[in-house]
């Protein structure tokens, strides 16, 4: 997407985009970053939930949704410095998903021997199934719905 297009979407001239933003990896790297604040935002809900099991599969979904979104991202990304932009959320989206595991793990949501690393992994997989329809069914929801029945505990 051009910067341009950018301004377009937001309503606003492309004076007002350099102005704020003067290179267009700096346009890049503010997106992201609100992206992840938002994501990291939506991870802290749902450690607070009543209802553990519900939200360890609600955060899974997203973060599978949102691993696959940054492939559209990926070329635009490597022409910034994310790595500053990228700290907060590998501190903070383990802590909580951490977090989301042990409550589930306590009301036998999924199973007990699932590690945080193999939730991401899992997920990071997912989020590589392209989302075209299998079957009349978007591949990557199926997909992801498969794996949630393997990390339910059996019997």
């Amino acid at each position: 997407m051009s910067t341009e297009e950018v301004a377009r979407a937001a309503g606003v001239g492309i004076g007002t985009v350099f102005r704020h933003f003067p290179t267009k990896a700096a346009l890049i790297e503010a997106v992201f970053r609100e992206r992840l604040r938002r994501f990291a935002e939506e991870a802290d809900r749902l450690v607070e939930s009543d209802d553990p099991a519900a939200a360890i599969w609600t955060f899974l979904t997203l973060m599978a949704e949102v691993a696959a979104g940054k492939d559209a991202w990926t070329d635009a990304f490597t022409a910034a410095d994310l790595h500053e932009a990228l700290t907060p959320a590998r501190e903070q989206l383990p802590r909580a998903l951490g977090a989301l595991l042990v409550r589930a793990q306590a009301v036998n949501a999924i199973r007990q021997d699932v590690t945080v690393s193999e939730l991401t992994a899992l997920m990071l997989a997912v989020s590589r199934v392209p989302d075209q329809p299998a079957d009349g069914a978007p591949l990557r929801a199926r997909v992801l719905s498969i794996v949630f029945d393997g990390l339910r505990p059996q019997g």
